[in-house]
């Protein structure tokens, strides 16, 4: 900035001084994005456009070693700002030149430039670090899973900081480039397309690009020895599915399951509209959890989702969330119902589609599980709570306010709004007051009493019935409301089977 001054004792002249901006100007970035149920995910202050992970990870001793380069934009005139990572960091460069750099709390980085950012400038961020990430806890818990053979990364609602630096949540997404150096004889998962492989001296690097605006929860991470499958879709993208070597007698009924991805994205495609995204698959690594997670292009599924046999449920589950949870990602987590909700409604129109039972009778005998006094109908799936962030009723109580909705607009509209909303939305976030306008505006009717009372009121709404959903009056099992019994849908225990999906 430049003044004019007047210098004493020289009438009536005048010279120009060059005055630096004020340093006040200049402050920290937030520690946290502004999360209410996480308050220390994610930082204020700038936005990632891209993170490069170029990374060595050795099983036997758990060791990752790694350089993050990340890719950012200032957001204000930033004199620090912070990262959200837990392994021990060597040296942090921002802009090509060495900066400082402390950590607080159990996750935050903070990082001071050697001069402070000017905001809306590109600025480059290099982290070198390494560690053993099972070792770092938070809460007693960790992310990142040692494995027999190998580790895996995924989790929910946060994964990153056990392996890589970055702006830790949802709203902030960003391509990535993951390259990842393993022994030979090793393979290395991650998401989207693997551009190239090479080995030397006894190690073997995978290259990985997803190039698609990506969340961080969803980046994910396998390392071990897999019976890997690929294919191509009719559309030509790339089908990468993995299977680790060792899941003993849930490996045929794994296989059955996740080898159907191709067939369910392109159904799905009719349903939520074009596939999103540059490559698709699965994987299912030797873990002891018991839950899948929507990790974009390659979902995660525990090898306990196919204890009991085969179960395409769960794969319709988590690739819908490619649509709703991956293209469009929530807000704030307490937007979780968009991701959960929909996924579960798109399992209740598998079972439709393939005449197991009508997402209508799937709504009424889930809805007769439930008496009135049940806590269920006590939590608010559209703003459930940390604590409840993953309950049934965010699965069960939101897919049957998508069934309440598409009674009271009819089917043509409904579907509207289903391939509408991750169009009109794609590769970004969202709120749930968003989508109930939206819902209002395609559909021309006021919806905001429908959702209140499905989405945010305790207690059990009224849901009218439906006649072809009943069988004999006075038969002995669950009953509708003012009718008589209902028949269970055929596809019920599957899509019950997956009611763990996303308890860690």
């Amino acid at each position: 900035m430049q003044r004019r001054v007047l210098v004493p004792g020289v009438l009536a002249a005048s010279i120009l001084l060059a005055i630096p901006a004020s340093a006040a100007s200049f402050t920290p970035g937030a520690p946290g994005i502004g999360d209410a149920y996480y308050p220390a995910s994610g930082n204020g202050g700038y936005d990632v456009s891209h993170y490069d992970l170029r990374l060595q990870y050795q099983p036997a001793t758990d060791l990752l070693e790694g350089t993050a380069t990340i890719l950012a934009t200032t957001k204000q005139d930033l004199s620090r700002f912070n990262l959200d990572f837990g392994l021990k960091v060597s040296e942090i460069r921002v802009n090509g030149v060495k900066a400082s750099y402390a950590t607080s709390g159990t996750q935050e980085l903070e990082v001071t430039p050697a001069t402070p950012l000017p905001r809306d400038k590109a600025i480059t961020v290099v982290v070198k670090y390494a560690g053993k990430p099972s070792e770092f806890k938070v809460d007693g818990w960790s992310a990142w899973v040692h494995t027999p053979d190998g580790a895996v990364a995924a989790q929910e609602p946060d994964s990153a900081i056990w392996w890589f630096p970055a702006n830790d949540h949802p709203r902030d997404k960003a391509t990535f480039d993951v390259s990842v150096n393993v022994p030979d004889g090793l393979q290395a998962i991650s998401n989207g397309v693997l551009q190239s492989q090479s080995s030397r001296l006894g190690w073997t690097r995978y290259n990985w690009r997803s190039n698609k605006p990506q969340a961080t929860y969803l980046a994910t991470l396998a390392i071990g020895k897999f019976d890997i499958t690929t294919d191509k879709t009719a559309d030509g993208l790339p089908v990468l599915n993995a299977y680790s070597k060792d899941l003993g007698d849930n490996a045929g009924a794994a296989r059955a399951s996740v080898e159907r991805t191709t067939e369910v994205a392109d159904w799905l495609s009719g349903v939520f509209g074009p596939y999103p995204f540059n490559a698709l698959g699965g994987y299912v690594p030797n873990v002891t959890s018991g839950f899948a997670l929507e990790t974009q292009t390659r979902p995660f599924y525990s090898p306990r989702q196919f204890a009991n046999g085969a179960n395409v449920s769960v794969v319709v589950h988590e690739l819908a969330h490619q649509w709703y949870g991956d293209s469009v990602s929530v807000d704030n987590w307490k937007d979780i119902w968009l991701n959960e909700g929909f996924a579960r409604y798109a399992q209740w129109l598998w079972s439709e589609k393939e005449g197991e039972g009508s997402a209508a009778d799937l709504a009424r005998w889930t809805y007769a599980q439930h008496p009135a006094d049940d806590p269920f109908w006590q939590v608010a799936p559209g703003d459930p709570g940390a604590e409840n962030q993953f309950h049934g009723a965010v699965y069960d109580r939101g897919a049957i306010a998508l069934q309440a909705l598409r009674e009271q607009v009819g089917d043509p509209v409904f579907f509207q709004i289903l391939k509408g909303w991750p169009a009109s939305h794609a590769y970004g976030n969202a709120k749930i007051g968003e989508f109930v306008r939206y819902a209002e505006k395609v559909s021309g009717k006021p919806l905001a009493e429908l959702f209140d009372s499905w989405l945010y009121q305790a207690g059990r709404p009224d849901l009218p019935a439906v006649k072809p959903a009943y069988g004999p009056k006075n038969a002995k099992g669950p009953k509708a409301p003012g009718s008589g019994l209902l028949k269970e849908p055929r596809s019920w225990k599957k899509i019950a089977a997956t009611n763990t999906i996303h308890e860690h």
